[in-house]
């Protein structure tokens, strides 16, 4: 069946970086868009960053851009979010997901989405 197992979530204080990753497994990773979301306590869940099949096109929440950078390795089925000089407001819980549109674009509407993982833990302290 298919997994997203997120990875790499802690406590860190504002200004550090953390790099976030994705494994997965269960289908064929390399011709799917890839995403991140995040849900803050009591917030819905909001689109972070994104990346088309090929990892050559990406596009980013406005809230994030020049901070955080997503990434993929179609050989080792993963796709990495590095979050960096973050601040008290990126504290969520962070989740990946894969597009149901073959060699699709990247997308920032959840509805292309149709695997989610368990996602991971990220706080920062300020």
């Amino acid at each position: 069946q298919v997994q997203l197992v997120e990875s790499g979530g802690r406590l860190v204080q504002a200004g550090e970086s953390l790099r976030l990753s994705c494994a997965a497994s269960g289908y064929t990773f390399s011709i799917y868009p890839m995403g991140w979301f995040r849900q803050a306590p009591g917030l819905e869940r909001e689109f972070v960053a994104a990346v088309d099949w090929s990892g050559g096109s990406t596009t980013y929440t406005n809230s994030v851009k020049g901070r955080f950078t997503i990434s993929r390795d179609n050989a080792k089925n993963t796709v990495h979010l590095q979050l960096n000089n973050l601040a008290p407001e990126d504290t969520a819980v962070y989740y990946c997901a894969a597009s149901r549109l073959t060699m699709g674009k990247e997308s920032s509407d959840p509805s292309h989405y149709i695997y989610w993982g368990q996602g991971t833990q990220v706080t920062v302290s300020s």
